[in-house]
């Protein structure tokens, strides 16, 4: 694990996903940490541009209305450190459609990528970023 005693994580939109469709995952509890004084979520606005299109596409599905995403999203956006990714480290990815995520990973030398989308992130590792799902990274955060 990381020495650093502050975390710099990004958290991959599969997460936001899953904790929306359940409140009894690992990632429900990670939404529901996103202040913990542990770490920092970091965010870019192709990752908030992602957020919005998949959870207002996702809406009826994980039971909340537009007005709930968008309030989430506020929320996200007043905690999270914004970051401009200014440099693409493409390709990366196994899938070309999360290079983005890597990017703003390697931008902000993110500590972790929480995401349940371990194998086509997982690149990310020859940055030295670990990549995590959320039970794993509040096992090792000593949260669950």
């Amino acid at each position: 694990m990381p020495s650093s005693n502050l975390y710099q994580i990004v958290v991959d939109t599969s997460v936001l996903v899953a904790g929306l469709r359940s409140n009894k995952g690992a990632a429900y509890q990670l939404l529901t940490r996103l202040k913990d004084e542990r770490w920092q979520i970091n965010i870019s606005v192709e990752l908030i541009l992602e957020y919005e299109a998949v959870l207002k596409r996702e809406q009826l599905e994980i039971f909340v209305t537009r007005t709930k995403v968008d309030a989430l999203l506020n929320d996200i956006c007043t905690i999270a450190n914004h970051r401009a990714v200014s440099y693409r480290w493409r390709p990366t990815a196994r899938d070309p459609d999360d290079d983005f995520v890597i990017d703003l990973a390697v931008g902000c030398q993110a500590d972790f990528i929480v995401t349940y989308n371990l194998r086509d992130i997982q690149p990310a590792e020859q940055f030295g970023i670990q990549v995590v799902s959320p039970k794993t990274f509040l096992e090792m955060m000593r949260v669950l």
